[in-house]
């Protein structure tokens, strides 16, 4: 774990340095620039201020003889406001990054909210420097800590927490796994490490520059004696500045200035420790065979942990695999936008309708890969259209998922009457040994039972070449062209390649690229070169998506409602093309999958 948390501060500093933390620099040069000169001597029991008042004296009143602070202290308290600033940055950050998502989807608010919370907070603290006032009630919750007089501390560690939901910076794999294991619930001692020493690594060069500020206000004489007027300018500029990031002023130029840090993150080393900290463990499930053609023995099934909701139970009420003993159970991970996953479903289903009254139980636990299935009406919604009758157990923190190590969309453990693991399945199909297990199991729990003929569904599992899945958010983005380009959470506008190697896709107009979705705006296009029978894509928000292939409009699809899987084109066979999207503004892009 050392040579991670190591790995975590190189890449942060990496970070730090790096052309993505631009928008924050001038206000972290303000925030070390600006703190007070000298304290006001006040009541003990006043209320501390951001900053001292207009009308205060630029020098301290000198305190009684013998009781003055030594010079080394007066240096040590100049150091504590940038150091506040600093230390508010990493708090919020680490907050941000380990349970923002989460926090957001249990609240149904939209992923950019904390940015906007940021942006607004960043208003407050400069409205506070240009109205006294105003920073007495920031720093009032802070008066109750403690007795000290007011220094402007507290309003450091307010700024820099404003700042900390607002530095989302070019992080490369380090941050795209932190945010993984936080989206997925999987926060352990190891991932709050790893952010933690991430966040620090990326505050070392934020505090030189918040030192270098305070710096400049100490040996310039000219601003120490207009230490208000300086005061004021620095809430005009940290109002500007949160204008600016909220309007993404500076996209033009972090795209101008190269980055670097995604490559200097990017060794196997990096890789291997990353996997090894998004992984599961290893038990008698994660070493199963998955490849048998007969029975096997995995140990006792786990029972159902951690589920949020039960749909098509009695009442919602939820199940158990005590409670079912002597029936045979399939459990059946999957995800309601997962293309795989939906064509399984048809044989899962008709599975249950054959067997259920022979001793077949069904339960599909739904475990999240997108935000917006952790949200339980989505779900419920989903699972109606695509017409899943057996109980679904909602798995929105992964406990179920971890408790079997699975690692699939979608994965099927079929358990015996004894709670016995005795066939496990990977992926779409081999559909007629699964069933044919599902019978064996029903014969040895109920000896003389005369089950009804096997079912017939198609198999629809593609059998030749096709693209693999393409992620278009960044946390699992691989074939955009060119990928270096990117502009993550700001809009930023694109344009599509002379060249696109097959696989590969391209952007045009503008897309805001978030971590799971590009969200269009004007003029978005999306150019994809496919082989591919079937080409699905996982749409959300709403608006209108033309779909052109080989220079040919097909069809126009209207986005609206709960997101979800979309299919953009159908060929009899396996075809070789170009695929060409224009989206209208506020589409979401999530996932294409191919069959």
């Amino acid at each position: 774990m050392a040579e991670l948390i190591v790995i975590g501060v190189v890449a942060g500093f990496l970070a730090g340095v790096s052309p993505c933390i631009l928008p924050v620099l001038p206000v972290i040069l303000v925030a070390g620039g600006t703190a007070p000169v000298a304290s006001v001597p006040v009541p003990v029991a006043a209320a501390p201020v951001l900053i001292p008042p207009a009308s205060a004296p630029v020098a301290a009143t000198p305190p009684p003889s013998g009781s003055g602070p030594r010079p080394a202290s007066r240096g040590r308290g100049r150091l504590r406001r940038p150091v506040a600033v600093v230390v508010g940055l990493v708090l919020s950050f680490s907050l941000l990054v380990l349970a923002g998502s989460e926090l957001l989807s249990l609240l149904h608010l939209p992923q950019d909210t904390l940015r906007d919370v940021g942006i607004a907070m960043l208003v407050i603290v400069g409205v506070a420097y240009l109205v006294p006032p105003i920073a007495t009630l920031i720093e009032r919750p802070f008066a109750r800590i403690g007795s000290r007089q007011p220094n402007g501390n507290a309003g450091g560690f307010v700024l820099g927490l404003a700042l900390g939901l607002l530095f989302v910076p070019c992080a490369g794999p380090i941050l795209a796994a932190i945010t993984v294991v936080g989206a997925t619930h999987r926060v352990g001692l190891t991932a709050v490490l790893l952010t933690v020493a991430f966040a620090v690594g990326a505050a070392v060069p934020l505090l030189a520059v918040a030192l270098a500020g305070d710096q400049l206000t100490r040996r310039v004489g000219s601003l120490r004696r207009h230490g208000p007027a300086v005061r004021r300018v620095g809430g005009v500029v940290l109002i500007v500045m949160a204008v600016a990031i909220g309007f993404n002023a500076f996209d033009g130029l972090q795209r101008a200035v190269p980055g670097y840090s995604d490559a200097l993150q990017g060794s196997s080393a990096v890789r291997h420790e990353l996997g090894a900290l998004t992984g599961n463990g290893h038990s008698s499930l994660a070493s199963c065979n998955a490849n048998a053609t007969g029975l096997v023995d995995c140990g006792k099934a786990p029972n159902f942990a951690g589920i949020t909701a039960w749909l098509n139970t009695p009442g919602g009420k939820p199940l158990s695999l005590s409670a079912l003993r002597g029936k045979v159970v399939l459990v059946d991970f999957w995800t309601y936008s997962c293309i795989n996953c939906q064509r399984t479903l048809p044989h899962v289903e008709a599975w249950y309708q054959r067997y259920r009254h022979d001793g077949l139980v069904v339960v599909g636990v739904e475990t999240p890969e997108f935000a917006f299935e952790h949200v339980v009406s989505n779900v419920r919604s989903q699972s109606a259209a695509l017409g899943v009758d057996y109980p679904v157990a909602v798995d929105d923190n992964y406990k179920t998922w971890d408790a079997y190590d699975n690692e699939y969309w979608p994965a099927d453990y079929l358990i015996d009457a004894q709670g016995v693991v005795r066939h496990v399945h990977f992926g779409e199909g081999d559909y007629t040994e699964t069933e044919s297990t599902i019978r064996q199991l029903l014969r040895a729990a109920h000896p003389g039972i005369v089950l009804p003929p096997a079912t017939d569904v198609p198999n629809l599992t593609p059998t030749t070449e096709t693209n693999p899945e393409t992620y278009v958010g960044y946390d699992r983005l691989q074939y955009l062209e060119p990928l270096d380009g990117l502009v993550r959470n700001s809009p930023a506008t694109y344009q599509i390649p002379a060249t696109l190697p097959l696989g590969a896709f391209g952007l045009a107009g503008t897309w805001t690229d978030h971590a799971q979705e590009a969200t269009a705006g004007s003029g978005a296009e999306l150019q994809l070169g496919f082989v591919a029978q079937d080409v699905y894509l996982v749409l959300g928000g709403s608006g209108t998506l033309t779909v052109d292939v080989d220079g040919r409009q097909t069809k126009t699809v209207d986005i609206s409602g709960v997101p979800r899987l979309y299919t953009l084109y159908r060929s009899p066979s396996t075809t070789t093309a170009t695929l060409l999207l224009r989206a209208s503004p506020g589409v979401e892009a999530y996932d294409f999958t191919f069959g």
